[in-house]
């Protein structure tokens, strides 16, 4: 059994997403071998660290993994594949083929709710740990064009909540997972250190930026309106007027998993915005 100091090898699926990429840094820093799977090599090597090894794969082709499981002892998988987000139906064969080339730990990433490749790899008996983040901090990007052109948000349901997370500590609590025992049969929230308002956040992009941003308040009919100018389909917006009318109890509450899983105190949306505040300005 290796110690979880070795260096041990870790693929990475959805490994150039926002929650992917920083579970392959995480795990490269902390000295693993990853590989990376995508269907295209070449584009994926330009968008991962030096020395990360890409290889080519499909979630949705099982035997295509065949090559990809050789040798490693961790697996990152999510949940959907493909433009449209479609749930993978292909999760009795992948925990299958993960078992046979000796797979240990796996992490999924939550897709939301029940997913045919969730329920499979927490019905078999790998040390499985599935990743529940709340609203990503990242998410805030989506604003970056209106900022940079109206200095302006505009949102609906402007008193709701957030424990946002930092995309980089769920790649961290990944990473442990995949890499140290004691997280195996384990479903973990992972939110931010503080809830928000989204006062709180535009506040934060201002300072970042050094310029002030309002906060426009929408109703949710106009709301509907801009999304669908914007081309997103219908399930997507009904999700969203949902959650953001209607937050759940753990997309507004901290909890402690960062550091209890890390040792490291989760990063703040401040911190986030000084990191990215470039994209929010002209």
């Amino acid at each position: 059994m290796p110690n979880p100091t070795d260096p041990q090898k870790i693929l990475v699926t959805g490994a150039t997403g926002t929650v992917g990429r920083q579970v392959v840094a995480e795990l490269a820093d902390r000295g693993h071998t990853v590989r990376a799977l995508t269907r295209d090599p070449v584009k994926a090597r330009a968008a991962l660290p030096e020395g990360v090894e890409v290889v080519q794969g499909d979630l949705t082709d099982p035997p295509s993994l065949v090559p990809a499981l050789d040798g490693v002892t961790g697996l990152h998988l999510i949940t959907f594949d493909g433009p449209y987000m479609a749930p993978l139906e292909t999760g009795a064969r992948i925990v299958e083929l993960a078992r046979t080339a000796g797979v240990r730990r796996v992490t999924v990433l939550h897709g939301g709710g029940p997913t045919p490749l969730q329920d499979a790899v927490e019905a078999s008996d790998l040390a499985w740990t599935v990743l529940m983040p709340v609203e990503f901090m990242a998410n805030a990007l989506e604003w970056a064009g209106a900022i940079r052109a109206e200095d302006a948000v505009g949102e609906p349901f402007t008193e709701r909540l957030s424990a946002m997370v930092h995309e980089a500590d769920i790649g961290a609590v990944g990473a442990v997972a995949l890499t140290e025992d004691g997280h195996g049969g384990q479903s973990y929230v992972i939110t931010g250190p503080e809830v928000l308002s989204l006062q709180d956040k535009v506040d934060a992009l201002a300072d970042a930026r050094g310029r002030a941003i309002r906060l426009v308040g929408l109703t949710p009919d106009e709301a509907v309106a801009k999304w669908r100018a914007g081309g997103l389909p219908q399930d997507v917006i009904d999700f969203l007027i949902e959650v953001y009318g209607n937050t759940p109890p753990e997309g507004r509450t901290v909890t402690g998993t960062v550091r209890t899983v890390t040792g490291r105190l989760a990063r703040t949306f401040a911190r986030w915005a000084a990191e990215h505040a470039a994209a929010f300005r002209v």
